[in-house]
């Protein structure tokens, strides 16, 4: 493992629109994008955390080991979408990447409503889902309590989704 690792171009988007610093406490929801997680992870490096949540422990395995071969670490572990295992106000920033897609409407809501919780205040949600999945990502984060919901943009197949956690 390297480490450092220069970011692609093909993360540059996705990292840009995570907004993740250095001394961040990051949170990826899925680890079906190790290279973006790797990049984010790095942003927040050793004075931050990054943190990521399967919903099965094999997949959390699986993708900290891609992203460590991506050149960095992240705290791993598997819960449902819906019961995060950590405490209110933990993260800055927090991904949700092709996440929502899976999900029946009242879960997704659910998942939404547990994002909100662990995020600080002023904290902020990036959900990125497939262009083809056509998920609704808006309304839950609305409806969860998100401030300023909007999207950020529809680039190279992705729709990008942006909520703030009131301070």
């Amino acid at each position: 493992m390297g480490w450092f690792r220069k970011t692609s171009e093909r993360d540059s988007l996705g990292v840009a629109m995570a907004g993740v610093k250095l001394g961040d406490r990051f949170l990826s929801l899925g680890l079906r994008d190790p290279r973006l997680i790797a990049a984010l992870a790095a942003k927040a490096g050793l004075t931050g955390t990054a943190c990521a949540i399967e919903t099965d422990a094999a997949g959390a395995q699986e993708g900290a080991a891609a992203v460590e071969a991506e050149g960095a670490l992240v705290d791993a572990t598997h819960a449902p979408w819906d019961a995060l295992p950590y405490a209110a106000a933990s993260f800055d920033v927090v991904l949700v990447r092709d996440v929502f897609s899976t999900q029946e409407p009242d879960l997704k809501a659910r998942c939404a409503a547990e994002v909100l919780r662990v995020l600080r205040g002023g904290g902020r949600v990036l959900v990125i889902e497939s262009l083809k999945a056509k998920s609704d990502s808006v309304t839950p984060l609305k409806n969860a309590g998100f401030a300023a919901v909007r999207v950020l943009a529809e680039a190279e197949g992705a729709s990008f989704v942006e909520g703030l956690k009131k301070a």
